[in-house]
């Protein structure tokens, strides 16, 4: 049975993949942050003189979104944890790297981009450049595979900011939904990341970099439209701007190439179960989040 490290094992994708089907094919292990820092020398090297892997699913990181408590020291502290992890690669056969669409440039997006538009522009954002470094680095190490996620959803998501959980929870809590501007999107459900995860886990492509997308994108408006639509609630939906936003989309033909038989879980069954989740954990949930749009 292999044995697969997951970094950031409390996070959105970590905890996700550690509650998936993967853990009944492989060991998953999730070390808390006190057993494992990647960004801390001293930690990495300790639990790499204890433990050996055959792949590190590598979804820890610091975030740089607008709910994030501190943003300070982004770029080294997600750069430490890459190079920490390069550093002790004699613990591990293989690492999946799980970046984002970010690298490609948020002021130069274009719809449906393919993987070899990366370097046409460098990006300004702090987050989207660390992407940016690592996708420059990762594709000339071997073993080592960078998934370029755009838009991804699913439970555990921060339901304060991530638009299909938020319209979710809104619903919910019988609140208005609403949108700065609509926009287009690749949604893919954290479900559907799993096959592609075991693929990797299985198989040595050729290819360095992939676009972890859906085959079709979708406005930010029909989403909203779906979840009041499962909800079964005259909720009010408002759009703060005219017109459409740029939009944040990836080709997924190499992903396709690759797994031959890659399947989607439908935008309106996926919503649905989700909708379901949370309104079976609505206990849990913090109406005061969801009052100040951030």
């Amino acid at each position: 049975m292999k044995r697969i490290l997951i970094t950031g094992g409390s996070g959105f994708i970590g905890r996700n993949v550690a509650e998936s089907y993967l853990k009944d094919k492989y060991i998953l292990v999730t070390p808390k942050r006190s057993e494992l820092d990647c960004s801390d020398d001293e930690s990495i090297k300790n639990y790499f003189s204890k433990n050996s892997f055959d792949v590190v699913i590598h979804a820890a990181a610091k975030p740089g979104h607008r709910n994030a408590t501190d943003t300070n020291s982004l770029l080294y502290t997600n750069s430490r944890m890459i190079f920490n992890l390069l550093k002790y690669q004699n613990g591990w056969g293989k690492l999946l790297n799980m970046g984002s669409g970010a690298i490609y440039d948020m002021k130069h997006y274009q719809p449906k981009m393919k993987e070899d538009y990366f370097g046409a522009y460098i990006p300004s954002d702090e987050h989207g450049y660390n992407k940016y470094i690592f996708g420059k680095l990762l594709p000339c190490l071997n073993n080592v595979y960078d998934f370029r996620i755009f838009g991804i959803f699913g439970k555990y998501e921060d339901y304060a900011i991530r638009f299909i959980s938020n319209a979710i929870c809104k619903t919910i809590f019988d609140l208005p939904i609403t949108l700065r501007q609509n926009r287009k999107f690749d949604y893919i459900y954290i479900n559907d990341l799993m096959p592609i995860l075991e693929h990797f886990i299985e198989h040595f492509p050729t290819e360095k970099s992939f676009n972890i997308t859906p085959d079709n994108s979708i406005g930010l408006l029909q989403l909203a439209q779906l979840v009041k639509s499962i909800s079964k609630k005259d909720i009010e939906i408002t759009v703060a701007q005219d017109g459409f936003g740029m939009e944040y989309s990836g080709d997924n033909s190499l992903l396709r190439k690759e797994i031959k038989i890659l399947h989607f879980t439908t935008i309106e069954k996926s919503v649905e179960e989700l909708y379901q989740w949370y309104l079976a954990n609505k206990s849990s949930l913090n109406k005061d989040c969801l009052l100040i749009d951030k």
